[in-house]
């Protein structure tokens, strides 16, 4: 069954033109579908789903209601990396990072009234310039950001666009060049511990020429590469005392023998795999399309692009089975980051849209 988006009318932005055209933005109807078991999975898991997407300029928040799912719309410009939690988010966009704070005493304020456990207030944001920022997540209270516009792992700071703390030790100098398309990060033990790049490479834009085999897995406090020849790693997650990632290239979840390099594949998927959350023993992972100019393409996956479905797969991770999905039909073809809010079924997220930025929140007397 093919649904539209909750919120009516429901109309999300794309640009819908040919490469090579200069024409406006068009407003595309948001439809989608999913498996009988998306909804009740999520009520079962006691969670929501955020996912974002650059490509329509969106966060989507997914969320489970009487009779299927609720999917909220809120544009942000070429939204990317989420790191969130029940207290606050942080938001990668083009040029800034953006603050929101969790203010559980107003989501029962918000129409339909009763119905949110949680509503996501914009406070602050902070400008980075167009650093092409990737994953995020914290560390204990500091938020560390995928630099890959400079190839380094960074924080952030009042009086800079970034600090940069950490770079791959194949890259000899701090430079806007994308030199090895640096993209995921993982926190273990409230410290960075491992990050993907698309290749091991110190030349502005270097990755390009060997996506199909140029990827590689670091430990970040030693500088080693611990897993090499990967297809377009993303996604590197710690999870159950084990390490994960996503071949994004082949669609392929991973597991990772760090200590051996090897790695063992627990499931293969119909998309580009990119953006993972785990719930128990499930993984929550975004899938895309690949276009013809994008720069996915050249990778194995690519041969079967007509074949590929954009949305959310669910895996159960002890077997390798696909037990649930959403696939988003028009608007949205391409994902970044998938997380999962545990505790929360039903957040609000106040987005800016001309009708959300008229709206003072003040705290009750």
């Amino acid at each position: 069954m093919s649904l539209v988006c909750t919120q009516s009318p429901q109309e999300l932005t794309a640009d819908a033109s040919p490469a090579g055209q200069e024409k406006g933005p068009t407003a595309v109807e948001f439809h989608y579908d999913q498996s009988v078991s998306f909804a009740p999975l999520l009520r079962q898991l006691n969670l929501s789903l955020f996912v974002t997407t650059y490509q329509a300029n969106k966060l989507l928040v997914v969320r489970a209601e009487q009779g299927g799912l609720s999917t909220l719309v809120r544009t942000f410009e070429r939204p990317m990396g989420l790191a969130v939690d029940c207290c606050r988010m942080a938001l990668g966009t083009r040029d800034q990072v953006w603050f929101l704070r969790n203010a559980p005493d107003i989501a029962p304020r918000v129409e339909p009234l009763g119905q949110h456990d949680a509503c996501f207030l914009p406070r602050s944001s902070h400008v980075t310039g167009d650093i092409g920022v990737h994953e995020m997540a914290w560390a204990n209270d500091e938020l560390w950001v995928v630099n890959t516009r400079f190839s380094c792992l960074c924080t952030l700071s009042p009086a800079y666009s970034f600090v940069p703390r950490w770079r791959p030790p194949f890259v000899s100098a701090l430079a806007a060049e994308d030199r090895c398309h640096l993209n995921g990060l993982a926190i273990v033990e409230g410290r960075p511990k491992y990050a993907t790049a698309l290749g091991q490479t110190d030349a502005p834009d270097g990755w390009r020429a060997n996506k199909p085999k140029g990827g590689c897995l670091m430990d970040v406090a030693s500088g080693e590469i611990l897993v090499h020849g990967l297809c377009m790693p993303h996604s590197p997650r710690w999870h159950d005392g084990r390490l994960w990632l996503l071949e994004s290239g082949t669609g392929r979840l991973a597991l990772i023998d760090s200590a051996a390099g090897r790695r063992q594949i627990v499931t293969e998927l119909p998309g580009f795999a990119r953006g993972l959350a785990f719930a128990g023993p499930y993984a929550f992972i975004g899938l895309s399309k690949i276009r013809q100019t994008s720069a996915m393409d050249g990778v194995p996956l690519a041969e079967r692009r007509h074949e590929l479905k954009c949305g959310v797969a669910v895996v159960d991770t002890r077997n390798g089975q696909v037990i649930a999905f959403v696939e988003f039909q028009t608007a949205v073809e391409e994902i970044f980051d998938v997380q999962v809010l545990p505790g929360l079924r039903f957040p609000e997220v106040v987005g800016f849209q001309k009708e959300a930025v008229q709206n003072t929140f003040i705290v009750p007397s």
